[in-house]
């Protein structure tokens, strides 16, 4: 079963348990997707899909930090809501030891000259990554700091 289809039978699955959160969260996943299927012109494959869903985590992590700066925590607290329901459609997240393990092999691989070859680094420990989710920022912090050492 694709992830769109998922969504699918999640989507009806919740209009019929009228849970009003995760249906909202389905609708808007199911949008995001059909317009990447309109924009690419063709149906859309699983890592595409998680690419899409990924997006969406990260808008609802920027609005949830938004929000709790602006002093809106009932906001930001259904925004947090909002990201449990759609880390669950997508692999298990990368824990420290793994970035940390990625991090070390993609330095040993890419050899960096300097401080200024974190992109080369990056690529490829999110490659050694994959079929895992990925918090790019933090990823991004290990291998400056491994790199400004």
């Amino acid at each position: 079963m694709t992830l769109v289809e998922q969504v699918d039978g999640d989507l009806m699955r919740a209009m019929k348990e009228q849970e009003k959160l995760k249906l909202s969260v389905l609708r808007m996943m199911k949008s995001a997707l059909k317009l990447k299927e309109v924009e690419t012109g063709e149906t859309i494959e699983d890592e595409q899909a998680r690419g899409v869903v990924r997006t969406l985590v990260k808008q609802r992590r920027e609005a949830a930090q938004m929000y709790r700066e602006g002093g809106r925590e009932e906001l930001a607290e259904k925004e947090l809501a909002e990201i449990s329901i759609l880390e669950s459609y997508l692999p298990a997240a990368a824990d420290d030891a793994e970035m940390d393990a990625a991090v070390a092999a993609a330095i040993d691989e890419t050899r960096p000259a300097s401080a200024k070859d974190v992109g080369k680094v990056m690529k490829s420990a999110m490659a050694r990554l994959s079929g895992k989710t990925v918090d790019g920022r933090r990823l991004s912090e290990k291998v400056r700091a491994r790199l400004t050492v």
